[in-house]
């Protein structure tokens, strides 16, 4: 588990790009009430079945043929995790707090690609596919996600319970537990639905994550 923690937190140190400075201390989570903010690096896990939302360097075989996004039971994955990035042209900054409502992007740390959705089929439920698109210098509004806190949370914690839906589609990032056939591990399908249901809930999982920046 250290070699994950510190693996990430060098990453942290090495490769956010946010324009100001020296960069805020990392830490664990290891407690509620941690808040999240911009430059986090955590997992999301899927409230129902307890998966990591996930991706690799594995494009689909169907659909917009581009980079997989899976939900995997592994704790430990390193494919796991998830870079919390500002919508660009915001005067947002490492360190600062998510309110609910907020536009946001999440990086795949491992591939620096960003999750994306749009109208193309997912490959097992036929729901909106969710894949991993772009690049540092190549993203869209197809990689806007609106943080939805449930409950009467303001800022986004870890303890608390979210939904992600997708601005252009108009889809909540989802998953089940129909599975994947060819894929090792048992991985299953992560897409989009329309609708408000159980299955659209996930967590801030492990991470490493910034604390929030005082302003001066």
């Amino acid at each position: 588990m250290a070699i994950g923690f510190f693996g990430v937190a060098l990453f942290l140190f090495l490769g956010l790009d946010f324009d100001q400075g020296s960069p805020s201390p990392a830490y664990a989570a290891s407690s509620e009430g941690v808040e999240i903010t911009y430059g986090t690096v955590l997992k999301l896990m899927h409230e129902k079945t307890k998966f990591r939302l996930h991706s690799h360097d594995v494009p689909y075989g169907s659909g917009s043929g581009q980079q997989s996004v899976t939900g995997f039971s592994g704790v430990d994955d390193s494919n796991s995790y998830w870079v919390v990035r500002p919508q660009p042209g915001t005067s947002a900054k490492q360190g600062d707090p998510i309110k609910s409502g907020t536009i946001i992007r999440l990086q795949h740390m491992k591939t620096r690609k960003w999750l994306h959705s749009h109208l193309h089929a997912s490959p097992i439920s036929g729901n909106l596919e969710v894949s991993c698109f772009g690049g540092e210098t190549e993203s869209d509004t197809g990689d806007y996600w609106r943080l939805m806190i449930e409950g009467t949370g303001k800022t986004w914690k870890q303890e608390q319970r979210i939904r992600l839906q997708h601005v252009d589609t108009s889809g909540y990032l989802h998953s089940h537990d129909k599975k994947y056939q060819r894929i090792a591990g048992g991985q299953q399908e992560v897409c989009g639905v329309r609708e408000k249901r159980p299955d659209n809930i996930w967590l801030a999982a492990e991470g490493v994550y910034l604390p929030v920046t005082e302003s001066k």
